[in-house]
């Protein structure tokens, strides 16, 4: 079984095509694949900053566990795509094939086992926040999103380990019966109730402004979301088609696209975090902490646990 340049098996007539002429040099692949680098070095650098900033100078709280954990999924797919499109540039430019077969298959694999980890932690965060801004309350088990973290991490690994058994050690068949049930589980189990929760989420930051609602919070988890639909959910969608032999997009596009998604996110943080009633220069440390301190859960916590003393546990 052939792949294309990400490990992809070829299943439409135009991957066979370009393959049966590896020595033609296309500009505009090369072109792609380079702003591909590019974009994820200042992702790889932007989620460094956010994996830097919340581990050492932001107070810890469950939803920087989540965006301590997205980070480093997006700081590993960006990495596998760092890596990816140094190979393939080498193999275009020098017109010979860099590394083997299996092993472009293996890393677009791994780059699928990150990618899925985005969705899943997405998914948890904005239900998370939902549930917790609709109930107005603060009892939740203490290490929540610790633990689920944690089971995020070995479902992400249970069903890629599933799927690159089966890809790497059986034929095409099997190998698209894997792919296609990953992608349903992506589509019907965690896409449609990461769209929901997180389009609550923005009505209530939208509608109900008062100043204890965690509006700026509730606008990051939107708007990742958002962009995670616009950038990150075309690679499932293309990956998905190209079982069936249909493809509405080239390869690097779409991986392009993904990249981005996994890129802009410590850019929205920034960004929203900057624009407290009007938007002023402000240095990260000082934007994430308007984000990701945000007085709510303590003034929900006072509200009804004043005379608790288990209360700053919430």
């Amino acid at each position: 079984m052939e792949v294309n340049h990400m490990g992809l098996p070829p299943t439409s007539p135009v991957l066979e095509a370009e393959e049966d002429d590896p020595c033609r040099l296309e500009v505009t692949d090369v072109a792609i694949d380079g702003v591909t680098l590019l974009i994820c070095l200042c992702g790889l650098l932007g989620n460094g900053a956010v994996l830097w900033l919340l581990s050492c100078r932001i107070k810890k709280s469950p939803i920087t566990t989540y965006i301590l954990n997205l980070a480093v999924a997006d700081f590993t797919f960006l990495l596998f795509m760092v890596i990816s499109s140094i190979l393939y540039m080498i193999e275009n430019i020098s017109c010979s094939t860099a590394v083997s077969l299996t092993y472009m298959r293996s890393l677009f694999l791994l780059s699928l086992f990150s990618y899925n980890m985005g969705l899943y932690l997405l998914t948890a965060i904005s239900i998370e926040r939902c549930v917790s801004i609709l109930s107005s309350g603060c009892h939740r088990p203490q290490h929540l999103s610790a633990v689920m973290c944690v089971l995020l991490w070995a479902l992400s690994i249970a069903v890629i380990a599933v799927v690159t058994s089966l890809c790497l050690l059986h034929d095409h068949e099997v190998c698209q019966v894997a792919l296609i049930s990953m992608y349903a589980l992506n589509f019907l189990i965690f896409a449609p109730p990461m769209v929901i929760s997180s389009t609550i989420l923005f009505i209530k930051a939208h509608c109900g402004a008062q100043q204890h609602q965690p509006w700026m919070l509730s606008i990051v988890i939107f708007l990742t979301v958002l962009f995670f639909l616009l950038f990150a959910l075309p690679l499932s969608i293309w990956s998905f088609l190209q079982q069936f032999s249909y493809t509405f997009a080239s390869s690097q596009v779409v991986f392009l696209l993904a990249c981005i998604n996994s890129s802009i996110n410590p850019f929205i943080y920034f960004l929203v975090g900057s624009c407290r009633g009007h938007c002023s220069s402000v240095s990260p440390q000082v934007a994430f902490r308007r984000v990701f301190e945000d007085p709510e859960d303590k003034a929900a916590c006072s509200s009804d646990t004043t005379m608790d003393t288990l209360a700053p546990a919430c």
